[in-house]
């Protein structure tokens, strides 16, 4: 995984520093929803303080990820025409979103909405980037590429949303290994359960003000992420599973490489 570390000047100490309201999040989502519910579950948690899900659209009526927010109580509504940008920025902005995160949203962004949200828009990408990416690669075909190709490491991408498909700047990377015998199926559900931890993460951190996107355009800040060594569930991307008390202690090394910033 990588992550900026540049650090904030402050006057104020921690116990000094003003409290702030969670920020406002809105999600957009094409499919069943299940990033939305990683998304759900974490602000409903240990992001809290840092947000809170206010409002949940999908191009698609039917989908899936409309009926979990309902489920969670969240506001919900439907992009009419997803290249009208000026319905889909006032959309947002009636939702009072000052954060909106792309959790499984097939549709590009239109440059309005770019614009309106810089540096306050996310995406999730099962790859990493810039490989396997931009039009037409998505889902399915995403991981059908990447053994096709004979790629021996995929993994999840967290990028900062440009105008152009997955081209905007990396805030967070996590590697997955491709195994032999892997099918387009046993892949795809080994990213999304990383999939299902970064994205949170990303998010929370933006909403906090952890991570931003500087007028240089490179992502400035610090990712937080609370990775027990002894935790199978964020080692076994990187480590076989039953892996020893020397294989995790390696992977601390590991982790020092994945965050190099």
């Amino acid at each position: 995984m990588t992550a900026a570390a540049d650090s904030a000047s402050s006057t104020l100490s921690p116990q000094e520093s003003p409290q702030r309201s969670p920020t406002r999040i809105a999600v957009l989502a094409s499919g069943g929803g299940s990033n939305l519910q990683a998304l759900i579950d974490h602000f409903a948690g240990p992001g809290a303080s840092a947000g809170t899900i206010v409002y949940v659209a999908s191009d698609k009526a039917s989908a899936g990820a409309l009926a979990r927010a309902r489920q969670s109580g969240i506001t919900t509504g439907v992009v009419q025409v997803p290249a009208d940008d000026e319905a889909l920025v006032a959309q947002l902005m009636n939702a009072g979103a000052e954060l909106l995160v792309l959790a499984g949203y097939l549709k590009l962004i239109p440059a309005a909405v770019v614009q309106t949200f810089r540096g306050r828009l996310l995406n999730v990408h099962p790859a990493l980037l810039p490989a396997f990416g931009g039009p037409g690669m998505y889902g399915q075909r995403i991981h059908a590429a990447v053994l096709e190709h004979g790629a021996t490491v995929t993994g999840v991408t967290v990028h900062f949303v440009d105008e152009h498909y997955d081209r905007g700047p990396i805030v967070a990377q996590w590697p997955v290994p491709v195994l032999p015998a892997d099918t387009v199926a046993s892949l795809a559900a080994r990213v999304l359960r990383i999939e299902h931890r970064l994205l949170p993460l990303c998010a929370a951190a933006v909403a906090s003000g952890a991570i931003v996107l500087g007028d240089d355009n490179r992502v400035h800040g610090h990712l937080p992420v609370p990775v027990n060594m002894a935790t199978h569930d964020w080692r076994f991307s990187v480590a076989p599973d039953g892996a020893d008390d020397a294989s995790t202690s390696a992977f601390g090394a590991d982790l020092a490489r994945l965050f190099p910033r």
